[in-house]
């Protein structure tokens, strides 16, 4: 009777299958690469890769014509100077522009209490190394001490022109606009890489959802 011939280790044969249920015997190998836990983290590498090397390009990209403006509009976005100075012009004219500066600043606290009560201190990814990376000093702004996922910035920014968008349509493109400039001056000035831009950008639209939801359900004030 013909049967299969052991190799050394113990294994069979090549083209035999192995029974179901029957632990590998010593000496062969098996494939953890193919489990999902193994693939997540190899797609996390190679997306870390390509944010690096976006960061890198964008570092490495003379614009001195636009150094100065991004590095001050950076500067003007901390603490959300901007939205709130929009929002105050806002809500000096009652009906529609009002119910959008509210609706606008909502927004931003939701997105700026996620953002830095709970995505960087659960993600807690370091800060990019600007001076590795040969950021030009004419980009600089200070490298804040927080993590760097997400990008608090652009969480704020784009939760305030979400929101005041949806409640006064003709305000939409210019702030989305102004959040989107925001968002890429945090990559320009050296504090943020590409992939902390996109998820605060994220996180920014949802806090606008749930500041509109919000307000949706308070009851109308009167002389609004």
């Amino acid at each position: 009777m013909t049967g299969t011939t052991p190799t050394p280790d113990g294994a069979p044969t090549p083209g035999t299958t192995p029974t179901p249920g029957v632990t590998p015997a010593p000496g062969t190998t098996s494939t953890p690469d193919g489990t999902p836990t193994n693939r997540f983290r190899a797609v996390l590498r190679d997306l870390n890769a390509i944010d690096g090397a976006v960061y890198a390009a964008v570092a490495a990209t003379p614009t001195p014509t636009l150094d100065t403006s991004l590095r001050r509009l950076s500067r003007a976005a901390n603490h959300s100077k901007i939205s709130f100075g929009v929002a105050a012009a806002l809500a000096l004219v009652p009906g529609r522009p009002r119910r959008a500066a509210l609706a606008g600043v909502g927004a931003v606290a939701v997105a700026s209490a996620t953002a830095n009560l709970l995505g960087k201190r659960l993600v807690r990814r370091p800060r990019p190394d600007r001076e590795a990376a040969r950021v030009v000093v004419g980009r600089h702004v200070r490298m804040p001490d927080s993590a760097s996922f997400p990008s608090g910035h652009t969480a704020s920014a784009v939760a305030f022109a979400t929101a005041v968008g949806v409640v006064l349509p003709p305000a939409a493109v210019p702030l989305q606009v102004l959040a989107m400039a925001v968002g890429y001056s945090r990559v320009h000035t050296g504090v943020h890489y590409p992939g902390d831009v996109a998820a605060g950008a994220v996180l920014g639209i949802a806090s606008a959802a749930v500041s509109l939801v919000a307000g949706a359900s308070l009851p109308p004030a009167r002389g609004k």
